[in-house]
């Protein structure tokens, strides 16, 4: 009896202990979380982005490919978190979407935003019925809109600026700007030299202005012209592109620009998921292979 009340005691002790330790583990989390995260998750050749404001408001741009996605968040979000407010689809193509399904089934999503083009693959049209089956509201992003995700950081939509639904998906994608303080990130999803020329054309130096460049179409010569770089004059540029991808990327056209205008680079393909922390003055990366 005496053996068995021991055995009863120590089981609820450790399960206790085990209680505590996940709690302190959560709390230590959170903190390590204040400020500004930006996250280039490492997906292969594809894109999934992860913003978390300093209010904890949690979005997504891109999803990348099918089966990398999930042990990509696992390393920026907490895992009892299992919610994410908003997912941003820049363009509608497999190596930004075909990881949707997994976070679909693993997270509740709050909203989609998407640039209006189209795509007639199963994929797209599958994850078209489950957003509508599980009434997630689907928000075509246009120029002028403005996410304040909290704690005096924002989104701003650039691109697009019209119906873009007959246009190339590259072309058409969502152009967008993250800001805190004084600290600032360009998103560009896939977008192509067209794209960037619309933008120019539209906004003021300031308005493009930013200390990261995410760089365009995982650093294809078709993204990332001369003038866009050197209007947008970023100190950082991170390119999400696959180890030894069959397209070449980033292709060397790219990374000559990015070096003519003093842009340090940073790779996923070389360094892993890309984490950028920023208390609105500063920012500091860390690298996760």
């Amino acid at each position: 009896m005496f053996q068995s009340r021991k055995k009863y005691a120590l089981l609820i002790f450790a399960l206790l202990l085990l209680v505590a330790t996940m709690y302190l583990f959560y709390l230590d989390f959170k903190g390590s979380n204040q400020g500004l995260t930006f996250a280039m998750l490492d997906v292969g050749q594809g894109d999934a982005l992860f913003i978390e404001s300093p209010t904890g408001t949690q979005i997504m741009f891109d999803t990348g490919s099918a089966r990398s996605v999930l042990g990509q968040l696992s390393r920026v979000m907490s895992p009892f978190d299992k919610s994410i407010d908003a997912v941003v689809v820049t363009n509608p193509d497999a190596d930004h979407i075909a990881g949707f399904m997994d976070i679909l089934k693993n997270y509740k999503v709050g909203m989609v935003f998407e640039p209006g083009t189209v795509n007639d693959s199963k994929i797209y049209q599958n994850i078209k019925t489950e957003i509508k089956n599980k009434n997630i509201p689907n928000i075509l992003a246009r120029k002028g809109m403005r996410l304040n995700i909290g704690g005096g950081a924002f989104i701003e939509i650039l691109f697009p600026d019209r119906d873009v639904s007959l246009w190339d998906t590259n072309d058409g994608s969502i152009i967008a700007k993250l800001s805190y303080g004084k600290i600032s990130v360009m998103l560009t999803g896939d977008s192509t030299m067209l794209t960037e020329k619309i933008i120019l054309k539209e906004n003021s130096i300031g308005k493009l202005a930013s200390t990261v460049l995410k760089v365009g179409h995982h650093g294809s010569r078709t993204s990332t012209s001369a003038d866009f770089v050197k209007t947008v004059a970023p100190a950082y540029a991170l390119i999400s592109d696959g180890k030894n991808n069959k397209y070449g990327h980033p292709h060397q056209d790219t990374l000559d620009t990015l070096s003519k205008f003093g842009a340090k680079v940073f790779r996923t393909d070389l360094l892993g998921t890309i984490i950028m922390k920023s208390d609105g003055q500063n920012v500091k990366f860390s690298f996760m292979k």
